[in-house]
């Protein structure tokens, strides 16, 4: 996901069988394990057009995109075991002995008939190019959200991996990573973005691509990382290809490592260069932890009339992207839901005539809590702020261009995801 330009600097941006099932399952083998785990004009947000993680911008009036970055538990319901008949069989049985006591048998312990979906985690993304830096210890005392997903890390020059224009050190706003940990919160790194600059295009050696992402992961002691893949990264076959191997290698030597992709989508789901990246993953062995659809800048032939619409939009989104998911990894429909993650740009997004408001946050959330789906963002939590000329477009890098309270999308969708 990008935001408007997304640059450094300003971007736009599990089946519960049923009781008997799960008794034979468990008398007979193992339980089967589930996954352990975008804003102006380009001025930082996620664009549908492009390939943006998310985001794209695309410039002029876009008929069908697909969202890219801008740049930078239901109750329990038990169903006792029917006691056994006791009317009188044609052939009556004798009485039994007045000197014996029968033993009454147990009753079975009464068993869900459903399970709720698994927790919806909430992770909003920070842009971390933008000046002053975004406080993540604030934002999460002031709104109780906790895990965040920074972007973007690019290269510079070949396999350096930095921050936009800031090392990985002298990051104002990764320099509080460890304030929000002890704070029980965490983050996602992401890396590329809408520009479309991702280390895997520029750095060409397999080891030192696998040693440019270590970097970044062992310095930040991360568990989760995300691949924001869009405009040219999204197309580049060979970085697509040299990138999942490095990936699938990363995931071995550290076991557990959570890796999503953030590809632009549109209602009808994930587009083909995107699904083509996530088969040729599955393909090199890759554990695609969650797909993020960017929901944003769709334009206007794929969602028309979006105006009080793009809540729905993104649900569309989403459900597409389920479908073609389940299609390449496999699973029951629970198990794939808590791979699908969506990201919409809050506000006005790249394309002026749609809106993200928080009725539609609203929406969204009620929806991924409903399914249990992986993760919900937004692009991006530099934006949850209204903006001091008022409402309207265009896109804008620090601020949403609705009417609102500081951080109420942030807000909105983790109440609705509780």
């Amino acid at each position: 996901m990008a935001p408007p330009s997304r640059g450094p600097a300003g971007k736009r941006r599990k089946p519960r069988t049923s009781p008997a099932a799960w008794l034979s399952a468990r008398a007979s083998a193992g339980t089967e394990h589930t996954r352990a785990a975008l804003a102006g004009r380009r001025t930082g947000a996620f664009v549908a057009g492009g390939a943006v993680l998310v985001a794209a911008t695309v410039g002029g009036t876009l008929l069908a995109t697909g969202g890219s970055t801008p740049t930078p538990s239901p109750g329990k319901s038990t169903s006792p075991s029917p006691r056994p008949s006791h009317s009188s069989p044609k052939s009556p049985k004798p009485s039994p002995s007045p000197s014996k006591k029968s033993t009454p048998k147990p009753k079975p312990k009464p068993t869900h008939s459903s399970t709720p979906p698994e927790p919806v985690s909430f992770a909003p993304y920070v842009d971390t190019s933008l000046s002053p830096a975004f406080d993540l210890t604030r934002a999460a005392r002031g709104t109780g959200v906790k895990t965040y997903t920074l972007a973007f890390v690019k290269p510079k020059g070949h396999c350096t991996p930095q921050w936009g224009r800031s090392t990985l050190d002298d990051n104002p706003v990764a320099a509080k990573i460890g304030a929000l940990r002890s704070a029980g919160g965490d983050v996602r790194v992401s890396f590329g973005g809408q520009s479309g600059n991702e280390l895997a295009r520029t750095c060409t050696s397999v080891s030192r691509l696998t040693s440019a992402y270590e970097d970044v992961i062992d310095h930040y002691k991360l568990t989760k990382v995300d691949f924001d893949i869009e405009g040219d990264a999204l197309t580049d076959r060979a970085s697509v290809d040299r990138r999942n191997r490095v990936v699938a290698a990363l995931q071995r030597q550290h076991p557990g490592l959570d890796v999503s992709f953030t590809l632009p989508a549109l209602p009808r789901g994930i587009t083909a260069d995107g699904l083509s990246l996530l088969r040729n993953a599955k393909g090199h062995g890759v554990d695609i932890g969650s797909v993020n659809a960017m929901a944003m800048n769709f334009g206007s032939s794929p969602a028309p009339h979006p105006r009080g619409r793009m809540g729905k939009y993104a649900i569309d989104a989403a459900e597409a992207t389920h479908a073609q998911l389940k299609d390449i990894v496999g699973g029951s429909d629970r198990a794939v839901w808590n791979r699908v993650a969506v990201t919409p740009m809050i506000g006005v997004n790249d394309i002026d005539e749609e809106v993200f408001t928080l009725s539609d946050a609203a929406e969204l959330g009620a929806f991924a809590k409903s399914k249990g789906m992986a993760w919900v963002s937004l692009w991006s939590a530099t934006r949850d702020r209204a903006c001091p000329d008022g409402p309207g477009g265009p896109a804008a890098a620090t601020c949403s261009g609705v009417s609102q309270s500081t951080d109420a999308f942030m807000k909105a969708f983790l109440s609705h995801m509780r």
